[in-house]
Formats: structure tokens, sequence, C-alpha cells
């Protein structure tokens, strides 16, 4: 069994105001010419297929476009579940005649109990759920934390292993020891703690959606596919692609493929007047999703103006020393014994690197005793 394993496409989505479907159908694309270089047998697809649970209609165009050139005219088996993101309600519109044609969508916690056979591989599509799903399902009150409802699951999973098959399980979760990056819903299965590792060691390979880094885990058979685009500032250097994974009489063997953006995510670092020289930004491709930290101390007219028309795909602009201060940020302890007038004169010297003057400490204590007498 060798199957290509993706996940968190987020279709629909904004970067700072920006659409991405057109980055996003790129990406797709992509990800297809992939699976037939690679010959799978089959695409697995974990979770997060839109940004949001009632998607705009080209984003759903899109969604449909794709589906059907992958499973009608490629004929690639699709296996594939709802993320936290998706309306798993929505998602499962048409799925009960889409697995006629190989294309398995499961979306709640009955259908996850019953494997999905491919050749020599079981398959359990288990998607994002809560506890209390769980809960009722079993019918069981004892099923109170995401600990106990995934352990339940895999143990009803593991009563129908068939002993001559190999078993891969789907899901969309937050698995303990991994890494988040800034454009993730802070969310885990239920809102509580991480799913263990150690639940997943039943299946030979364990294909996750939900967070945005391949690199989040780091475990031989339990692994997520990332986000297929960089859909933060924070994800500017990860790279972003898709997991082969092939099941044998040898054992699991994965291989990531990278999947080059149409538009990258970069930042630039420089003054003002470094970064509008056409003798620095011709060097830049401008086409790029761009964040900006200015080393200038001085006030700059119209600067995000000035700059977006350099830089049209212009995301974000920040100081450089407010990174600075974000490093030297006092203690907790630290701020609660200094007064009002002590700590906004602390702040504007980390953020200006000059100390408050005279005049502007005695307008900060004007308006400090006034705000006082108004309490």
């Amino acid at each position: 069994m060798k199957f290509l394993h993706t996940a968190d496409w987020h279709i629909g989505r904004k970067l700072n105001g920006f659409y991405l479907l057109e980055e996003q159908r790129d990406a797709l694309e992509k990800l297809m010419d992939v699976a037939e270089e690679e010959q799978v047998d089959a695409i697995v697809i974990a979770g997060d297929v839109f940004d949001r649970a009632v998607p705009p209609v080209e984003a759903v165009q899109l969604f449909n476009q794709i589906l059907k050139r992958m499973n009608r005219e490629k004929q690639f088996p699709v296996l594939m579940i709802s993320g936290n993101h998706d309306s798993a309600t929505r998602l499962a519109t048409g799925s009960s005649w889409y697995k006629l044609s190989d294309l398995h969508l499961h979306t709640n916690i009955a259908q996850s109990l019953t494997p999905v056979v491919i050749g020599d591989t079981q398959f359990f599509l288990l998607p994002y759920f809560e506890p209390f799903e769980v809960r009722h399902y079993f019918q069981d009150e004892t099923i109170r934390t995401v600990d106990e409802a995934m352990t339940r699951l895999v143990d009803a999973m593991a009563a129908v292993f068939e002993p001559d098959m190999q078993h891969v399980l789907v899901s969309h979760f937050f698995a303990a020891g991994s890494e988040r990056s800034d454009s993730e819903t802070k969310v885990e299965v239920g809102g509580l703690n991480a799913i263990p590792v150690d639940k997943l060691t039943l299946f030979d390979y364990v294909a996750l959606g939900h967070l945005h880094s391949r690199t989040a885990l780091h475990h031989p058979s339990v692994k997520y596919s990332g986000s297929l685009l960089k859909y933060s500032l924070s994800e500017r250097n990860q790279t972003k692609g898709v997991w082969l994974v092939t099941l044998s009489e040898a054992g699991l063997e994965t291989r990531f493929r990278e999947i080059t953006p149409l538009r990258d995510v970069v930042l630039l670092e420089g003054s003002f007047d470094q970064l509008t020289d056409a003798a620095f930004y011709q060097h830049i491709d401008r086409d790029d999703y761009i964040a900006v930290s200015l080393t200038d101390k001085a006030v700059i007219p119209n600067v995000m103006q000035h700059l977006r028309d350099i830089y049209p795909r212009i995301i974000g602009l920040e100081r450089t020393r407010g990174n600075e201060r974000a490093r030297r940020l006092r203690t907790q302890q630290d701020i609660t014994r200094l007064s009002p007038l002590a700590l906004m004169s602390d702040y504007f010297k980390e953020v200006t690197g000059e100390p408050v003057s005279a005049a502007q400490k005695r307008w900060l204590k004007q308006t400090v005793q006034g705000i006082q007498r108004e309490e």
C-alpha cells in the first residue's frame, strides 16, 4: 500500500486580507501531479478541507472541481475526514453516494469504527470529535475526557482489526508533544488536553491533520502532513508538501515531497530608505506575501502606502524595536511592583529607545492622576 497523506487545505482562507484561492488551486494541482508521478494507491485528506464552517461560494467551487478531477478523472481512491474548521454536516452532503466511486468521506464517530478496505489495508477515518459525542455513542457516562474517549475508540477499532492486514488511522487532533504555529486554531479535541501518542501505537501509521507543520511531532509512524500553504508569518521557514507513505512486509517507509508555492511568505527587515531603494528591491520577488520589519526610529508619514506601492502584497508592518522590547519584557513580578508612571516610562523607552523627557513625564503624571481621580 502506497498513499499520499495531506491535510489542512483551508480552502477559502485569507492571509491578512488577501484571498488565497489562486495559490490553493496551484498547490492542489501540484499535489495531484505528485500523486500521479508516485503512482499512489490512494489519497488521504486528514481534515480542515475548508477554512470555516460556511465557506465562500468560490471555495466550494474549487473543492468540487479538485475532487472531481482527483477522484473521477484521475480515479484516485480518496479517504477524507472533517476537521475542526469544517462543518461536518455540510461537508457530509453527498457522502452516501461518493463511496460508489471510491471517495470515502467520514464525518461522525459511527463511521470511524467501520474500516475502509483498500488492498491489504484497513483505514479508520476518525473525524474531529468532542468527548461528549463519544460518550453519547457508547452510552457511557464515565467517558469525560479526551483521553478516555480516545481509549474507547481505539479499543473499538482494534476489535475489528483483520490480523493479516495493515491498519491506518486518519484523524484530526492535537497529539501530546506537538508544537503549534500562529495560524492554527488554539483548540484541542474537546478543548481539553492532547492525546497521548502511546494510544496510537496499535496502528501501522497515523495520518494526522490540525497542526500546520510537518515537524510539529517527531514520531516514526504518527505524523502531521502540515498545511498545504504557509498561512501565517510564523510558518515562513516551513517546507510545505505531502507525505508519501508505503506499507509493506518490509515495514513502514515515509518520504516527504515538497510543494513549491505560487507565492511565498517572507519577512524583510531594514530601514525605510533601504527597502524603498530599487537597488535593494529589484532582487526581491515583490509578488510574494511580504511582512516588513522597519529599523527606523523616526515617524514616517504614509509609510504603509509607500511600501505597498513597491510591495503590493504586504501583509504586515512592525518596528524592529518591538521585537527587542518583547525579548526584554520584565517578569510579571517586576511589573506588579512598578507604579503606573514608572511602567509607562519603561514601556516608552523600550519602544522608542529614548527616555521620557521632563515634559512628557509631567503629561503622563497628570494623565494618571486624572484617571485615578475618576476612579
